[in-house]
This record gives C-alpha cells, structure tokens and sequence, in this order.
C-alpha cells in the first residue's frame, strides 16, 4: 500500500481556496471606525439631498408667487439666477441683496426677456427688452464669447456698479464674476445702456430688436428707470442654456 504523506503547505493551499472569502471595502466593517464613516456618508447624503430638495420647493414656491410664467421667464433660467444669487449673497458681494435681474437670452429677442425681481415684495419691477451681441446670433443668441472685439454677449453672474454718462448717454458698468466667462467685460466696456435699435417702434419697423457689441441694451426710454433700479450692487444674470457654461460654471456648480 503506498502511503500518503502529509505535506502542511499543500494543506494550507487547499483551505485558501475553499474557505469562503469575506471581502470588506475600505472604512466598511464591524469596528467603530468602520461604522462611523458609514454613517458619515450616509448624513452627509442625506443632508445634501434635503438640501436640494427644500431649494427646489423654494424655486417652485417663488416662482408661482411672483407669476414668472405668466412673464414668459422659464423656470430653469429662474433656478439657476436664484442658485447663483444665493452663491453671491453668501460670499458677500451683494449690497443691494433684494434686486435680482435676469436677461433670459434662451428667448427670442422680439420677446420682452429682462427681468428686474424684487424678492423681498416677491414681484416683478421691470419686465422689457434686451439685445444681445451681433456676433451671437439674430433672433435668437446662440453663441457667446469673453474675448475682446468678439462682439458677443458673455454669459454668467455680474454685479452692477456705478453709473456714467458716455456715448449711450447714462450707462452702468457691470463686473463680470465668472473667470472664463465674462470677467474681461469692464476691459471690453460691456455697460447696461439705452438703445433705439431695442423696443417697440425697433420690432415693429424690422422685426427682430437690434443688436449691440456684446452690451445687454434696454429700451432708451426705459434705461433711467431700470439703471436707477439695479445699480450699485445688485445681482445680474445672463442667462442661456449652452451646455459649456451650465457645466462649468463655478457659481452654479460651487
């Protein structure tokens, strides 16, 4: 008979593949540590999707007290100006906080699409036309730009400054807050400014409103008022659902 040897690493190869394997991902595990940063992440999730969830209950609520449909605002332009607001308002570069202005430029420009809100009173001050740069489209903008002598519209949150009187007669310089995107707008001049080629009488003679060197123009016989309303400090946004800016914007994704 022969005999079969024992051989302990033989053995030990054996139990390795037959004895069932407890696999266990990083911080997960019966220890209190393990256990804690389970629920760590979960709080924290937890925490963000209330989060989201009361921002987006906020936004419905305003928009529906304050009629926006009724204005033809869209409701995602909305979000996104009151998410950046917020953004703004929390870094503290606000000081006129109650102002929230909105060019809708994903409308048509024969469509009154600036909106000057008063959240505080929950109304609509302003509601009137805007142009947008003559490089960025006709009828609708579809193309957007930081560089000078583009002559396109830049598009993300700015801060209203102080005014002055220039070529467009009362003007109001705007800062540009988003790097990339339209921070070079005081070295490009880009001012709120009275215009002819933007209105009425503009539309009904040519059809669409004209449009400027990348400035977002108003009515002429509108700018004191609306200047008057928005200066010094208050939050302007400009608004189009192109896909770079959405994604990459730090104020609405911060």
């Amino acid at each position: 008979m022969r005999r079969i040897l024992f051989n302990p690493l033989c053995w030990l190869v054996a139990l390795a593949f037959l004895a069932p394997v407890n696999v266990l991902k990083a911080g997960e595990g019966d220890g209190p540590r393990g256990h804690k940063h389970t629920i760590g992440i979960k709080a924290t999730s937890a925490k963000a999707t209330a989060k989201a969830a009361a921002f987006a209950e906020e936004v419905a609520a305003l928009y529906e007290q304050i009629n926006l449909k009724e204005t033809g605002l869209t409701k995602k332009a909305f979000e996104y100006a009151l998410k950046g607001y917020y953004y703004m308002l929390e870094h503290h570069w606000l000081s006129k906080t109650n102002i929230l202005s909105i060019c809708d430029l994903s409308q048509s420009s024969r469509n009154k699409r600036l909106y000057v809100l008063d959240l505080e009173q929950k109304t609509v001050l302003v509601n009137t036309y805007v142009a947008h740069g003559r490089n960025s489209g006709m009828e609708y903008a579809r193309s957007f730009s930081n560089n000078p002598s583009s002559h396109k519209t830049s598009l993300g949150f700015y801060v209203t400054q102080d005014t002055y009187f220039g070529s467009n007669g009362l003007s109001l310089k705007i800062r540009g807050m988003e790097n990339g995107f339209n921070d070079r707008a005081t070295g490009r001049n880009i001012v709120v400014h009275g215009s002819e080629y933007v209105g009425p009488d503009y539309l009904q003679m040519n059809g669409v409103s004209g449009r400027s060197y990348g400035c977002p123009a108003i009515p002429a016989d509108e700018s004191q008022e609306i200047i008057d309303l928005i200066k010094e400090g208050s939050c302007l946004f400009i608004y189009h659902p192109t896909k770079r800016y959405i994604t990459r914007s730090k104020i609405l994704n911060g």
